[in-house]
């Protein structure tokens, strides 16, 4: 009799996840092989989120992770490549290795997946293949015609060229992987996205690793619980049941689920209250909440931040964190997904906060709040924008820099007047010249003694808002009680002070 367990397992489609630099051409692939047109939905023209996309090729199904390429989505990318079996490394063959490339290539190589790399854009003026596979060795990434193991292939996701040879190579290297399931598993996988649908309530994304995930199970992320109301598949088809591999849009859950975390079915409310109670130390995904240890000695942006996705939380959190200074910080007071609401700007109100959105709306009763308590709400659609918003913030915080800038010294000819408020010489302008409202310092020696700001000149008995150099003048400088005494045969340094901005 054959063996019951062994009967179980089947062939599963391979989960590629899709890497590289911004704008070399990861979503456009995805288009050409979906014949769809993501990329042109997507803020900036770049990958907001990760999203998950199967496709055919040769009557086999492949499912692709499509990830950001900017650096603010460096978490995104990591957890990709721990969900994928294998990876494709796009490269632009007309700008070759990029930063976001290497860090691609050392998560790849983290994860000990293998990899298919995608030289794109060969139609491009400019284009370099040879370039590439050079720059890739000096990274120790070395292409089947350079000697090494790693596949490659030369495209164009524009014209589609080379596109089925792609797709050929995938189930290629996924063959020889062996990928099979137990499909008789309770259903396990991963969390790839959640997020708050005006309509439905919370939904999330999950990648079904083992099993077969039916509606109305139990899933269990951490301590979240939820029933299964709906699934759906990519294109927003209703469907019963998903399989290893396949990637669904779920609803039914209390509280959005945390990315990038695990999940397990289970056939009843009592079971999957005991899984739940086994992760009573689940810790939290994002650290920015954390005090970062006030200091009485810094000052600080507080602000609220609120997001379409849980996935655009972890990339702000990443940013945050290499935003450092010895003399400003920030302090995020609450988080949360969903539109900007009138209880966001009462918890701006009571902290003293601003409130940042990343591709949220802004309910109407909390704009008229926001406007009557003048908070500030600023809300984006691009996350490198929004994260140098912050940084700018921040940076303003900062006490600027002050420049001295000498304009002029005076011989003191005569001392005419002086009071615990003012003083009232004549002197000669020596060099450079003498400019109302600068501030006046006395020279002894190396020392200069702060007196007070020039309130009043005068040339030939004339008020006048300056006078330059070999003429005599008449000065009036406001001072404060114990300001230095001016003296006959004094020499005085006339400056302003230049201000200049700091940033972090």
């Amino acid at each position: 009799m054959p063996d019951q367990k062994a009967q179980s397992k089947v062939a599963r489609s391979p989960i590629v996840v899709v890497m590289g630099h911004v704008d070399h051409g990861k979503t456009k692939i995805l288009d050409s092989i979906r014949q769809s047109n993501v990329m042109d939905k997507e803020s900036g023209g770049i990958t907001q989120h990760i999203g998950a996309y199967q496709a055919k090729a040769n009557g086999k199904t492949i499912t692709f992770l499509d990830t950001p390429g900017h650096e603010a989505f460096s978490a995104i990318r990591s957890r990709g490549a721990k969900v994928a079996d294998l990876a494709i490394l796009v490269v632009a063959a007309d700008e070759s290795v990029k930063p976001q490339t290497k860090e691609a290539i050392k998560i790849i190589q983290e994860a000990q997946i293998p990899f298919i790399v995608a030289i794109n854009k060969t139609d491009k003026e400019g284009a370099n293949p040879a370039k590439v596979r050079q720059d890739l060795a000096t990274e120790n990434v070395l292409v089947e015609d350079w000697g090494g193991k790693v596949p490659v292939v030369e495209l164009s996701a524009k014209t589609g060229k080379n596109i089925p040879e792609l797709l050929e190579m995938i189930l290629l290297v996924a063959e020889l992987e062996e990928l099979t399931d137990d499909q008789t598993l309770p259903a396990q996988g991963v969390i790839i996205e959640s997020s708050l649908d005006r309509q439905r309530g919370y939904v999330a994304t999950a990648l079904v690793h083992k099993g077969i995930l039916k509606a109305g199970d139990w899933i269990v992320v951490g301590t979240v619980v939820g029933k299964i109301k709906l699934m759906e598949d990519f294109t927003g088809k209703v469907i019963s049941q998903a399989v290893p591999s396949q990637p669904v849009l779920i609803t039914g859950w209390p509280a959005a689920p945390d990315i990038g975390r695990s999940f397990e079915s289970s056939y009843s409310k009592s079971e999957a209250e005991d899984l739940r109670s086994d992760n009573v130390d689940f810790t939290s995904l994002f650290h920015f909440l954390k005090d970062p240890g006030v200091s009485s000695e810094k000052k600080y942006l507080n602000f609220v931040f609120k997001s379409d996705v849980t996935s655009s939380l972890e990339a702000l959190d990443s940013a945050l964190k290499t935003i450092k200074s010895e003399e400003v910080g920030y302090r995020v007071v609450a988080y949360d997904i969903g539109n900007i609401n009138e209880s966001d700007v009462k918890t701006a109100i009571a902290t003293k906060s601003q409130i940042f959105g990343f591709r949220v709306g802004i309910e109407p009763s909390a704009k008229k709040l926001a406007e009557k308590e003048n908070i500030s709400i600023q809300t984006f659609d691009v996350i490198y924008e929004l994260i140098e918003s912050i940084r700018k913030g921040i940076g303003s915080l900062l006490e600027p820099e002050v420049n001295r800038v000498v304009l002029g010294k005076l011989k003191v000819l005569a001392v005419f007047k002086q009071d615990a408020k003012s003083q009232i010489i004549g002197g000669r302008v020596m060099n450079g010249k003498m400019v109302r409202g600068c501030f006046v310092d006395a020279v002894q020696g190396d020392v200069l003694t702060p007196i007070g700001k020039l309130a009043q000149l005068q040339q030939n008995k004339e008020d006048t808002s300056e006078v330059k150099e070999g003429n005599e003048a008449g000065l009036k400088i406001d001072s404060s009680k114990g300001s230095y005494q001016i003296k006959e045969g004094d020499t005085l340094e006339v400056y302003e002070e230049e201000k200049k901005e700091r940033w972090i």
